[in-house]
């Protein structure tokens, strides 16, 4: 059964990649701009005084102009540090990207040893990124459950950020994954029902 899954899952991750890889770089900024614009225009958004953002890979909406906004308009501020001792993520709070922003374990822009962990059951919002979502608030990671885990102890409101080529109309899931209360991309913000 769990064979099967991963297989399911590998195959829609290609098929999303593809898809993506279609995208030229200047529709890939607009529709990231896009997407920041929605954003700001939701009431999860506004009403949320702690944020956790996420550094986008190459292949991912590029939210980091909205961590900007959201340290100027005095939100509280986190990304995820990868832990090598527990080989998972904690979330710690950025005040400055300067200072505060260093490469971390896989090449992603990350807060450093010194920035403050934040526990995640005090987030407002977890923005998410991902290979694929699908309006039952379900999921496609990249293969390796961290956000997975990262998720499972969160409190607050879970977005999925992506673009549309991102919407699958099912993503397989097994237990372990965890759904989402959000998907939000260029042309519309969908709520999952419970």
């Amino acid at each position: 059964m769990a064979d099967n899954l991963n297989l399911q899952k590998a195959a829609l991750r290609k098929q999303i990649r593809g898809a993506l890889q279609k995208i030229s770089p200047a529709a890939r900024n607009a529709m990231s701009a896009q997407i920041c614009d929605r954003l700001k225009e939701q009431t999860i958004w506004k009403n949320a005084a702690s944020v956790l953002f996420f550094a986008p890979l190459p292949d991912e909406p590029d939210v980091w102009l909205l961590l900007e906004d959201a340290l100027a308009g005095k939100k509280i501020a986190a990304l995820p540090r990868f832990d090598s001792a527990s080989n998972s993520y904690v979330t710690c709070r950025v005040q400055n990207l300067r200072s505060n922003i260093v490469t971390g374990q896989f090449g992603i822009r990350e807060p450093g040893a010194h920035c403050v962990e934040i526990p995640l059951n005090r987030l407002d919002l977890v923005l998410v990124p991902g290979v694929g979502f699908d309006l039952q608030g379900r999921r496609l990671g990249r293969g390796r459950g961290f956000y997975d885990r990262l998720l499972a102890d969160v409190a607050g409101i879970k977005c999925g950020i992506a673009y549309d080529e991102q919407v699958a109309g099912e993503i397989p899931a097994g237990s372990q994954d965890v759904r989402l209360n959000f998907i939000l991309t260029p042309t519309r913000c969908a709520e999952i029902a419970d």
